[in-house]
């Protein structure tokens, strides 16, 4: 049986805290995008309070998150915990994301504040503001006993973190940015680093949809192409800058015109 609560109950904060895994759920506002779902391993999160959690978001091939919660009017996110050992639950935290970019101000407050050791794969730090909080029984998730954390990611970005105070520009990470992290698979833009680091240096994005249904432009939650919604209200704002100019003068020609034809009808009918 689920229950719900407005906020992160003190009970459950440090089996939060416990977990080994867990889940990121994001979508685009478009019916037409693709909804996200991303695992996260290690223990590269924490509760700052009863309605506010916080991830590490290490640097990868997509970039989902980070563009939907940069989506103006979007920023939905979903955290999904589960037990694999133990009472068996599911958790999950409803909220909207804040995206602390790696190299802005905000982003070197956060992990001086809270004390976050930071790596040299991490492009941000994802603040989620909780609305809602479910915990649900999770019978049927099996057990399963953990072994140990993957070393590869850190490995990987640590060796290229190396190569590139060694002198070899071509292993910056705005240039993995740039090629894996500017847009999503929607056509979205994501990190403002990888964006801006693609057009100074001219690093042509990752190719990340094939076949006939990849999106040529993003539209919006409407299903209207972004630069159509633009156009409107370009459009709509020329019309009523007119009306407030010239709405009096054309007022008065319409007025003209209509007392003209009742003259004309008038004097059509005394004939």
């Amino acid at each position: 049986m689920g229950v719900f609560y407005e906020a992160i109950p003190t009970s459950m904060r440090q089996w939060i805290l416990d977990q080994k895994v867990f889940w990121v759920a994001t979508a685009p506002l478009s019916a037409a995008g693709h909804v996200n779902i991303s695992p996260k391993g290690r223990q590269y999160f924490g509760v700052i309070d009863e309605r506010t959690f916080w991830y590490m978001d290490l640097s990868g091939s997509g970039n989902e998150t980070i563009s939907h919660l940069l989506e103006p009017n979007n920023g939905r996110i979903t955290i999904q915990f589960n037990a694999f050992e133990g009472p068996p639950r599911i958790l999950r935290l409803w909220g909207h994301g804040r995206v602390l970019e790696n190299g802005t101000d905000e982003y070197a407050t956060f992990i001086n504040s809270h004390e976050v050791h930071t790596l040299p794969g991490s492009r941000s730090i994802i603040v989620v503001d909780i609305h809602q909080v479910g915990s649900s029984c999770g019978f049927s998730v099996p057990f399963y006993d953990f072994k140990e954390f993957r070393p590869v990611l850190n490995d990987f970005f640590e060796k290229k973190r190396q190569k590139f105070e060694a002198g070899k520009l071509e292993e910056s990470m705005d240039r993995y940015w740039a090629y894996k992290n500017a847009w999503s698979m929607d056509g979205l833009p994501g990190m403002r680093r990888g964006l801006l680091a693609g057009k100074t240096e001219k690093v042509a994005p990752i190719k990340k949809m094939v076949g006939p249904l990849v999106p040529k432009r993003y539209q919006d939650g409407r299903g209207i192409a972004a630069e159509i919604v633009s156009l409107i209200a370009f459009l709509s704002f020329i019309l009523g800058l007119t009306l407030a100019v010239y709405g009096p003068a054309l007022v008065e020609l319409a007025q003209a015109v209509d007392v003209s034809r009742l003259r004309n009808t008038i004097a059509r009918v005394s004939s």
